[in-house]
């Protein structure tokens, strides 16, 4: 036999007993989880009535923007309308008044949008807490050793998801003053 061909028999019969020598790669034997955090914060039903009050305050706030655009519309259109026949100096001023009310209407603008996401956290705020602690008893009842948010997760499967029966926990009652020990996201013991 060819001395070449004896050491790959000898190789093949001694790599079945190599391997039961060599170490087993380490491998984590947790459960993992998912829970779409906005999905279920806006089918909880203290999420429908936040988004709600989100809306009514959203409303009101378009409205008046709407009002003040219009307006500076019509304002525009009258300066076009007039440039022909106004001297430039009076040209010029009405044109920085218009700028003006611009800058304060954009100014406005951002106002409004920080106080909706204020109130948007402070309406949210306390349904993830108690969403989280939720999570959290889901976690340690069914021995999760880690729920991810699912936004955080590129591919998770189905089968992992347990948003639907967070919801169904908080909107039962289940929720209680729950609140998440330590570990949680944003969960700080007091």
């Amino acid at each position: 036999m060819h001395p070449r061909r004896l050491l790959a028999l000898a190789l093949t019969a001694a790599l079945p007993a190599l391997a039961t020598l060599a170490p087993a790669p380490a491998r984590a034997e947790g459960r993992i989880a998912v829970v779409d955090v906005q999905q279920a914060v806006m089918q909880t039903e203290d999420g429908i009535r936040a988004q709600a009050t989100l809306k009514k305050h959203f409303d009101k706030r378009q409205k008046d923007l709407d009002a003040k655009q219009e307006e500076l519309q019509k304002a525009r259109e009258d300066i076009e309308r007039q440039q022909r026949v106004l001297s430039r100096e009076a040209l010029a001023r009405r044109m920085e008044d218009w700028q003006r009310r611009m800058v304060e209407l954009q100014t406005v603008f951002v106002d409004y949008n920080k106080e909706l996401q204020k109130k948007q956290s402070e309406l949210t705020g306390p349904i993830i807490k108690k969403l989280l602690g939720i999570v959290t008893r889901v976690a340690k009842k069914n021995g999760y050793e880690l729920i991810l948010d699912k936004q955080a997760a590129p591919y998770a499967r189905p089968d992992l998801d347990l948003t639907e029966q967070v919801i169904q926990m908080y909107n039962s009652g289940e929720a209680g003053d729950a609140a998440p020990e330590g570990g949680g996201a944003g969960g700080e013991k007091k």
